[in-house]
Protein backbone atom coordinates (compact mmCIF):
# COMPACT_ATOMS: atom_id res chain seq x y z
CA UNK A 1 0.00 0.00 0.00
CA UNK A 2 1.00 3.89 -0.40
CA UNK A 3 0.26 6.99 0.12
CA UNK A 4 -1.71 7.59 -3.58
CA UNK A 5 -4.14 4.62 -2.64
CA UNK A 6 -4.84 6.49 0.71
CA UNK A 7 -8.82 7.64 0.25
CA UNK A 8 -10.16 7.36 4.24
CA UNK A 9 -8.74 6.20 7.95
CA UNK A 10 -8.99 2.29 7.79
CA UNK A 11 -6.65 2.63 4.39
CA UNK A 12 -4.57 5.44 6.34
CA UNK A 13 -4.39 2.92 9.25
CA UNK A 14 -3.24 -0.29 7.17
CA UNK A 15 -0.45 2.19 5.66
CA UNK A 16 0.99 3.23 9.04
CA UNK A 17 0.84 -0.81 10.43
CA UNK A 18 3.12 -1.15 7.43
CA UNK A 19 5.58 1.11 8.59
CA UNK A 20 5.50 1.46 12.42
CA UNK A 21 7.31 -1.65 14.69
CA UNK A 22 4.25 -3.26 16.56
CA UNK A 23 4.55 -1.45 19.77
CA UNK A 24 4.62 1.83 17.89
CA UNK A 25 1.86 1.27 15.62
CA UNK A 26 -0.35 -0.43 18.43
CA UNK A 27 0.22 2.74 21.06
CA UNK A 28 -1.36 5.04 18.23
CA UNK A 29 -4.27 2.06 17.54
CA UNK A 30 -5.19 0.88 21.06
CA UNK A 31 -7.23 2.11 23.54
CA UNK A 32 -8.40 1.10 27.33
CA UNK A 33 -9.51 -2.54 28.63
CA UNK A 34 -12.04 -4.29 26.30
CA UNK A 35 -11.76 -0.97 23.82
CA UNK A 36 -15.63 -1.08 23.43
CA UNK A 37 -15.83 3.00 23.69
CA UNK A 38 -12.98 3.18 21.39
CA UNK A 39 -15.20 1.34 18.54
CA UNK A 40 -18.03 2.90 20.17
CA UNK A 41 -16.92 6.45 19.25
CA UNK A 42 -17.10 5.73 15.58
CA UNK A 43 -20.07 3.47 15.80
CA UNK A 44 -22.34 6.12 17.45
CA UNK A 45 -22.29 8.07 14.32
CA UNK A 46 -24.06 5.15 12.37
CA UNK A 47 -26.82 5.20 14.46
CA UNK A 48 -27.70 8.45 13.14
CA UNK A 49 -29.19 9.16 9.72
CA UNK A 50 -28.72 12.33 7.25
CA UNK A 51 -32.05 13.54 5.65
CA UNK A 52 -31.11 15.65 2.30
CA UNK A 53 -32.24 18.50 1.04
CA UNK A 54 -32.29 19.68 -2.95
CA UNK A 55 -32.59 22.22 -5.13
CA UNK A 56 -30.62 24.55 -2.52
CA UNK A 57 -28.10 25.76 -5.18
CA UNK A 58 -24.97 24.62 -3.72
CA UNK A 59 -22.39 25.38 -6.70
CA UNK A 60 -20.49 27.15 -3.78
CA UNK A 61 -20.20 26.13 -0.60
CA UNK A 62 -18.91 27.46 2.73
CA UNK A 63 -16.77 25.06 5.14
CA UNK A 64 -15.50 27.74 7.36
CA UNK A 65 -16.32 28.30 10.96
CA UNK A 66 -15.19 30.03 14.19
CA UNK A 67 -13.77 28.00 17.71
CA UNK A 68 -13.21 30.44 20.51
CA UNK A 69 -13.14 33.62 17.94
CA UNK A 70 -10.55 31.69 15.22
CA UNK A 71 -11.67 31.43 11.79
CA UNK A 72 -10.83 27.76 10.90
CA UNK A 73 -11.24 27.48 6.87
CA UNK A 74 -12.53 23.93 7.96
CA UNK A 75 -14.90 22.74 10.56
CA UNK A 76 -12.78 19.85 11.63
CA UNK A 77 -9.16 20.53 13.71
CA UNK A 78 -6.30 18.24 14.05
CA UNK A 79 -6.27 17.53 18.53
CA UNK A 80 -3.38 18.03 20.19
CA UNK A 81 -1.43 14.43 20.91
CA UNK A 82 1.82 13.24 22.49
CA UNK A 83 4.81 11.72 21.47
CA UNK A 84 4.47 12.75 17.37
CA UNK A 85 8.25 12.03 16.38
CA UNK A 86 7.94 8.41 17.75
CA UNK A 87 5.42 7.79 14.56
CA UNK A 88 7.54 10.12 11.86
CA UNK A 89 10.72 12.05 12.36
CA UNK A 90 8.91 15.59 11.51
CA UNK A 91 6.01 15.01 14.17
CA UNK A 92 4.73 18.32 15.00
CA UNK A 93 6.57 20.08 12.50
CA UNK A 94 4.92 17.90 10.06
CA UNK A 95 1.52 18.43 11.60
CA UNK A 96 1.44 22.22 11.87
CA UNK A 97 2.51 22.98 8.58
CA UNK A 98 -0.29 20.70 7.07
CA UNK A 99 -2.74 22.41 9.66
CA UNK A 100 -1.32 25.97 8.02
CA UNK A 101 -1.65 25.09 4.30
CA UNK A 102 -5.31 23.50 4.81
CA UNK A 103 -6.21 26.77 7.40
CA UNK A 104 -7.49 24.83 10.25
CA UNK A 105 -6.62 24.34 13.74
CA UNK A 106 -4.06 22.53 15.20
CA UNK A 107 -2.40 21.82 18.89
CA UNK A 108 0.56 20.21 20.55
CA UNK A 109 0.38 18.24 23.69
CA UNK A 110 2.60 19.29 26.92
CA UNK A 111 3.64 15.58 26.21
CA UNK A 112 4.93 17.40 22.44
CA UNK A 113 8.90 16.08 20.52
CA UNK A 114 9.33 19.55 19.35
CA UNK A 115 8.77 22.86 21.58
CA UNK A 116 6.43 25.20 22.55
CA UNK A 117 8.94 28.03 20.88
CA UNK A 118 9.69 26.47 17.57
CA UNK A 119 6.04 25.88 16.81
CA UNK A 120 5.39 29.08 18.08
CA UNK A 121 8.20 31.40 16.15
CA UNK A 122 7.23 28.90 12.77
CA UNK A 123 3.55 28.65 12.31
CA UNK A 124 1.57 31.93 12.19
CA UNK A 125 -1.78 30.35 11.91
CA UNK A 126 -4.22 28.94 15.05
CA UNK A 127 -2.64 27.08 17.42
CA UNK A 128 -3.43 25.36 20.54
CA UNK A 129 -2.13 23.74 23.77
CA UNK A 130 -2.80 20.58 25.61
CA UNK A 131 -1.71 21.56 29.12
CA UNK A 132 -1.28 18.23 32.21
CA UNK A 133 -1.69 20.00 35.32
CA UNK A 134 1.50 18.35 36.95
CA UNK A 135 2.27 17.93 40.40
CA UNK A 136 5.42 20.29 39.93
CA UNK A 137 3.30 23.33 39.58
CA UNK A 138 6.75 24.73 38.59
CA UNK A 139 6.22 22.98 35.33
CA UNK A 140 2.98 23.38 34.72
CA UNK A 141 2.87 27.32 35.34
CA UNK A 142 6.41 28.07 32.88
CA UNK A 143 4.85 25.72 30.18
CA UNK A 144 1.37 28.59 30.42
CA UNK A 145 3.93 31.04 30.43
CA UNK A 146 6.07 29.83 27.52
CA UNK A 147 2.43 29.62 25.53
CA UNK A 148 1.98 33.10 26.18
CA UNK A 149 5.36 33.98 24.58
CA UNK A 150 5.11 32.34 21.86
CA UNK A 151 1.50 33.64 20.80
CA UNK A 152 -0.59 30.29 21.12
CA UNK A 153 -4.27 31.06 20.73
CA UNK A 154 -5.53 28.94 22.89
CA UNK A 155 -4.78 26.81 25.49
CA UNK A 156 -6.99 23.33 26.39
CA UNK A 157 -6.68 21.75 30.04
CA UNK A 158 -7.31 18.05 29.67
CA UNK A 159 -9.30 16.96 32.75
CA UNK A 160 -9.81 13.07 32.13
CA UNK A 161 -6.34 12.19 32.82
CA UNK A 162 -6.49 12.07 36.56
CA UNK A 163 -4.74 8.47 36.43
CA UNK A 164 -3.40 6.17 32.71
CA UNK A 165 -6.06 4.49 31.46
CA UNK A 166 -5.24 0.24 30.97
CA UNK A 167 -4.20 0.60 28.00
CA UNK A 168 -3.42 -3.41 27.83
CA UNK A 169 -2.25 -3.28 23.94
CA UNK A 170 0.91 -1.07 25.82
CA UNK A 171 1.34 -3.72 28.56
CA UNK A 172 1.32 -6.30 25.65
CA UNK A 173 3.75 -5.14 23.44
CA UNK A 174 5.36 -3.29 26.30
CA UNK A 175 5.97 -0.10 25.29
CA UNK A 176 7.45 3.00 26.63
CA UNK A 177 8.33 6.82 25.91
CA UNK A 178 11.46 6.32 24.64
CA UNK A 179 11.32 3.04 23.22
CA UNK A 180 13.09 0.18 25.02
CA UNK A 181 14.56 -2.51 22.84
CA UNK A 182 13.90 -5.79 24.41
CA UNK A 183 14.11 -8.86 23.13
CA UNK A 184 10.00 -9.07 22.76
CA UNK A 185 10.32 -5.86 20.75
CA UNK A 186 13.86 -6.06 18.49
CA UNK A 187 12.72 -8.06 15.90
CA UNK A 188 9.90 -5.39 15.40
CA UNK A 189 12.39 -2.72 15.38
CA UNK A 190 14.56 -4.66 12.77
CA UNK A 191 12.05 -5.54 10.50
CA UNK A 192 11.19 -1.37 9.78
CA UNK A 193 14.76 -0.46 9.49
CA UNK A 194 13.97 2.77 7.77
CA UNK A 195 11.63 3.97 11.34
CA UNK A 196 14.81 2.74 13.17
CA UNK A 197 17.20 4.58 11.20
CA UNK A 198 15.32 7.77 11.43
CA UNK A 199 14.68 7.08 14.94
CA UNK A 200 18.36 6.54 16.15
CA UNK A 201 20.14 8.96 13.58
CA UNK A 202 17.47 12.47 13.25
CA UNK A 203 17.43 15.11 16.43
CA UNK A 204 17.53 13.08 19.70
CA UNK A 205 13.76 11.90 20.47
CA UNK A 206 12.97 14.07 23.85
CA UNK A 207 9.97 15.33 25.32
CA UNK A 208 10.97 18.92 24.69
CA UNK A 209 8.23 20.89 26.79
CA UNK A 210 9.27 18.83 30.03
CA UNK A 211 12.81 17.30 29.26
CA UNK A 212 14.25 20.55 32.09
CA UNK A 213 12.00 19.58 34.68
CA UNK A 214 11.82 15.46 34.47
CA UNK A 215 13.63 12.71 33.03
CA UNK A 216 10.48 10.44 32.16
CA UNK A 217 10.01 10.08 29.16
CA UNK A 218 12.83 11.55 27.95
CA UNK A 219 15.75 10.20 29.61
CA UNK A 220 13.61 7.48 31.39
CA UNK A 221 11.30 5.36 29.68
CA UNK A 222 8.02 5.01 30.87
CA UNK A 223 4.29 4.02 29.71
CA UNK A 224 2.03 6.63 28.92
CA UNK A 225 -0.05 5.52 31.90
CA UNK A 226 2.43 5.04 34.30
CA UNK A 227 3.60 8.71 33.10
CA UNK A 228 0.34 10.43 34.10
CA UNK A 229 -0.30 8.30 37.19
CA UNK A 230 2.82 9.21 38.40
CA UNK A 231 3.17 12.71 37.40
CA UNK A 232 -0.07 14.05 36.93
CA UNK A 233 -1.90 16.33 40.35
CA UNK A 234 -4.96 13.88 41.08
CA UNK A 235 -6.14 16.75 43.38
CA UNK A 236 -6.77 19.00 40.50
CA UNK A 237 -10.21 20.39 40.62
CA UNK A 238 -12.25 22.83 39.42
CA UNK A 239 -10.75 25.56 41.63
CA UNK A 240 -7.09 24.21 39.93
CA UNK A 241 -9.03 24.80 36.51
CA UNK A 242 -10.27 28.55 37.17
CA UNK A 243 -6.76 29.21 38.11
CA UNK A 244 -4.95 27.54 35.02
CA UNK A 245 -8.35 29.63 32.94
CA UNK A 246 -6.86 32.94 35.08
CA UNK A 247 -3.73 32.47 34.49
CA UNK A 248 -3.60 32.44 31.03
CA UNK A 249 -5.98 34.96 30.07
CA UNK A 250 -6.78 34.01 26.83
CA UNK A 251 -9.28 31.65 25.01
CA UNK A 252 -9.78 28.50 27.80
CA UNK A 253 -10.97 25.28 26.55
CA UNK A 254 -11.49 22.15 29.13
CA UNK A 255 -10.67 18.84 27.16
CA UNK A 256 -12.18 15.80 28.54
CA UNK A 257 -16.00 17.06 29.63
CA UNK A 258 -18.64 14.34 29.30
CA UNK A 259 -21.26 15.19 31.33
CA UNK A 260 -24.10 18.17 31.08
CA UNK A 261 -23.28 19.07 34.89
CA UNK A 262 -19.17 19.73 34.67
CA UNK A 263 -20.51 21.57 30.79
CA UNK A 264 -22.20 23.54 32.73
CA UNK A 265 -19.31 24.36 35.46
CA UNK A 266 -16.87 24.50 32.80
CA UNK A 267 -19.11 28.04 31.46
CA UNK A 268 -19.44 28.89 35.20
CA UNK A 269 -15.47 29.05 35.44
CA UNK A 270 -15.12 31.07 31.97
CA UNK A 271 -14.19 28.49 29.73
CA UNK A 272 -14.47 29.77 26.20
CA UNK A 273 -14.75 26.60 24.59
CA UNK A 274 -15.07 22.48 25.54
CA UNK A 275 -14.05 19.23 24.08
CA UNK A 276 -16.21 16.45 24.47
CA UNK A 277 -14.13 14.26 24.84
CA UNK A 278 -13.01 10.87 26.08
CA UNK A 279 -9.67 10.50 25.06
CA UNK A 280 -10.03 8.26 22.34
CA UNK A 281 -11.35 5.64 24.42
CA UNK A 282 -8.02 5.24 25.85
CA UNK A 283 -8.54 6.41 29.82
CA UNK A 284 -12.47 5.15 30.74
CA UNK A 285 -13.95 2.02 28.93
CA UNK A 286 -17.27 1.42 29.15
CA UNK A 287 -18.21 5.60 28.69
CA UNK A 288 -20.32 6.94 26.36
CA UNK A 289 -19.05 8.25 22.84
CA UNK A 290 -18.58 12.12 22.43
CA UNK A 291 -21.57 11.93 19.99
CA UNK A 292 -24.29 10.73 21.58
CA UNK A 293 -23.58 13.39 24.58
CA UNK A 294 -23.33 15.49 22.50
CA UNK A 295 -27.35 16.55 21.90
CA UNK A 296 -27.58 17.33 25.36
CA UNK A 297 -24.66 19.27 26.48
CA UNK A 298 -25.51 21.52 23.23
CA UNK A 299 -28.88 22.08 24.71
CA UNK A 300 -27.28 22.87 28.36
CA UNK A 301 -24.58 25.06 27.27
CA UNK A 302 -24.27 25.31 23.66
CA UNK A 303 -25.34 29.41 23.47
CA UNK A 304 -22.67 30.04 26.15
CA UNK A 305 -19.81 28.61 25.05
CA UNK A 306 -18.48 26.68 21.73
CA UNK A 307 -18.77 23.00 22.38
CA UNK A 308 -16.21 20.46 19.82
CA UNK A 309 -16.85 17.23 18.99
CA UNK A 310 -13.51 15.25 19.89
CA UNK A 311 -13.07 11.34 19.03
CA UNK A 312 -14.02 8.83 16.64
CA UNK A 313 -14.13 10.78 13.42
CA UNK A 314 -13.46 9.24 9.76
CA UNK A 315 -15.62 10.79 7.57
CA UNK A 316 -16.95 14.34 6.52
CA UNK A 317 -20.99 12.93 7.08
CA UNK A 318 -19.39 12.46 10.83
CA UNK A 319 -18.57 15.77 10.53
CA UNK A 320 -21.87 16.87 9.42
CA UNK A 321 -23.82 14.73 11.71
CA UNK A 322 -22.13 16.47 14.73
CA UNK A 323 -22.41 19.81 13.39
CA UNK A 324 -26.03 19.05 12.59
CA UNK A 325 -26.14 18.60 16.19
CA UNK A 326 -25.14 21.88 17.37
CA UNK A 327 -21.02 21.67 17.51
CA UNK A 328 -19.00 24.63 16.71
CA UNK A 329 -16.54 22.08 14.99
CA UNK A 330 -15.13 18.15 15.31
CA UNK A 331 -11.62 17.55 16.38
CA UNK A 332 -9.84 13.78 16.56
CA UNK A 333 -6.16 12.38 16.66
CA UNK A 334 -5.93 9.04 15.12
CA UNK A 335 -7.72 10.22 11.59
CA UNK A 336 -4.22 12.15 11.26
CA UNK A 337 -2.04 10.47 13.21
CA UNK A 338 -1.95 6.96 11.03
CA UNK A 339 -1.20 9.34 8.01
CA UNK A 340 1.62 11.42 9.40
CA UNK A 341 2.99 8.06 10.81
CA UNK A 342 2.30 6.26 6.53
CA UNK A 343 3.95 9.38 5.05
CA UNK A 344 4.56 12.48 6.77
CA UNK A 345 3.43 15.99 6.09
CA UNK A 346 2.67 14.69 2.85
CA UNK A 347 0.19 12.15 4.53
CA UNK A 348 -1.34 14.24 7.22
CA UNK A 349 -2.33 16.62 3.82
CA UNK A 350 -3.66 14.06 1.93
CA UNK A 351 -6.07 13.22 4.98
CA UNK A 352 -7.06 16.73 5.03
CA UNK A 353 -7.15 17.05 1.46
CA UNK A 354 -9.99 14.38 1.87
CA UNK A 355 -11.86 15.28 4.47
CA UNK A 356 -12.04 18.77 3.05
CA UNK A 357 -13.56 17.03 -0.20
CA UNK A 358 -15.74 14.71 1.54
CA UNK A 359 -17.09 17.41 3.65
CA UNK A 360 -17.61 19.93 0.59
CA UNK A 361 -19.28 16.83 -1.68
CA UNK A 362 -21.56 15.92 1.22
CA UNK A 363 -22.49 19.14 2.19
CA UNK A 364 -23.61 19.69 -1.94
CA UNK A 365 -25.38 16.49 -1.17
CA UNK A 366 -27.12 18.07 2.04
CA UNK A 367 -28.26 20.89 0.65
CA UNK A 368 -26.00 22.97 2.39
CA UNK A 369 -24.56 25.85 1.63
CA UNK A 370 -22.78 26.98 4.83
CA UNK A 371 -22.08 25.16 8.24
CA UNK A 372 -24.84 27.66 9.58
CA UNK A 373 -27.89 25.35 7.27
CA UNK A 374 -26.95 22.45 9.12
CA UNK A 375 -29.45 21.67 12.16
CA UNK A 376 -30.87 18.58 13.78
CA UNK A 377 -33.46 19.04 10.99
CA UNK A 378 -31.32 17.20 8.86
CA UNK A 379 -30.81 14.04 11.22
CA UNK A 380 -32.90 11.04 12.20
CA UNK A 381 -31.58 8.51 14.61
CA UNK A 382 -32.85 4.77 14.61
Amino acid sequence: MNLKQCYNTEQFRRLAKQRLPGPIFHYIDGAADDEVTYRRNTAAYEDCDLVPNVLAGVETVDMSTTVMGMKLALPLFLSPTALQRLFHHDGERAVARAAEKFGTLFGISSLATISIEEIGAAIPTPKMFQLYYHKDKGLTYSMIERCKEAQFDALALTVDTIVGGNRERDLVTGFTSPPKLTLKSLASFAAHPSWTLNYLFRDRFELSNLKDYVDAGTNISVSVSEYFSTMLDQSMDWNAAADVAKRWGKPFCLKGIMSVEDARRAADIGAAAIMISNHGGRQLDGSRAPFDQLAEIVDAVGDKIDVICDGGIQRGTHVLKALSLGAKACAGGRWYLYALAGAGQGGVEKALANMQAEIERDMKLMGARSVAELGRNNLRFR
